[in-house]
């Protein structure tokens, strides 16, 4: 099995995705991930769907809009930053803008005049401090090697800092057994009520909804998609008759169901 994931090698994608397979193949951005799983490509695809800091990826939730694919598991995988240079002398800080946001408050009291540079991954701006000591990199201190310093460690703003991903898989390959279940929703709807009416179904079966975000679709001002988590399987009996509700709400549009799925920790 080969799993592809973001890229370069070492990023936090990569640790996550070493869960699943030591086979992985890096592509530079979620979109072209989940494309390429979508096409049968590759037999599984890892993404960031969500920080516990930041919040979700958005790249990621539309992308999941986008394309039709299974999610067959989440991974959960701590989130520990640290700042890796050639040495203290530098003025630029490079890495991906949610690993800078997630350590704000450090960098602001340490280096408030360095230069914040976002890149397409922690492990991108890793490289550009192995290429230049005047630049510095924020990702795992794993990643330092024998040619970077970690000059400080676990500088993100909350030691709870962690991060799920979402193992995907082709369509076919969509499972009913899980724990948790994954949908998006297009009703292609705008009335008063409207988001009540699609959380009613879960709530009437005391189905709890462990997410819900809602992404512009594209199509219009004000019109939208929705994220729905729920912590319960296709399998069960009341999340088919909830999702059967969804989709007469949603007949001018589309219920997606992504797949069931189970929780593994990784501790790296």
């Amino acid at each position: 099995m080969t799993a592809v994931t973001l890229g370069p090698e070492g990023t936090y994608s990569h640790r996550a995705t070493r869960a699943l397979d030591d086979d992985v193949v890096f592509r530079q951005s979620v979109t072209d991930i989940v494309a390429a799983v979508a096409a049968g490509e590759f037999d599984r695809g890892v993404i960031p769907i969500e920080n516990s800091i930041e919040g979700s990826v958005t790249e990621s939730q539309d992308a999941l809009a986008e394309y039709d694919v299974a999610v067959v598991r989440e991974i959960v995988t701590p989130i520990r930053h640290a700042l890796l240079a050639q040495g203290p002398n530098f003025d630029t800080i490079a890495s991906h803008s949610q690993a800078l946001a997630q350590c704000r408050a450090y960098l602001e009291s340490e280096y408030p005049d360095a230069t914040l540079e976002a890149v397409s991954s922690t492990a991108q701006g890793v490289e550009y401090a192995r290429e230049n000591p005047s630049v510095a990199g924020i990702a795992h201190p794993a990643t330092a090697g024998d040619d970077l310093e970690v000059l400080a460690a676990d500088i993100q703003d909350q030691t709870s800092n962690a991060t799920r991903f979402f193992a995907l898989a082709p369509a076919s390959e969509r499972s009913e057994a899980g724990g948790k279940t994954s949908l998006v929703v297009y009703p292609n709807a705008n009335y008063p009520g409207l988001l009540l009416e699609l959380l009613e179904p879960f709530a009437d079966r005391d189905i709890n909804l462990s997410r819900v975000e809602s992404r512009p679709s594209g199509e219009r001002l004000g019109d939208y998609v929705f994220h729905m988590d729920v912590d319960a399987g296709l399998y069960e009996e009341r999340t088919q008759e909830a999702i059967a509700n969804l989709e007469a709400l949603a007949e001018r549009g589309w219920v997606r169901r992504l797949g069931s799925y189970d929780l593994e920790h990784v501790v790296e």
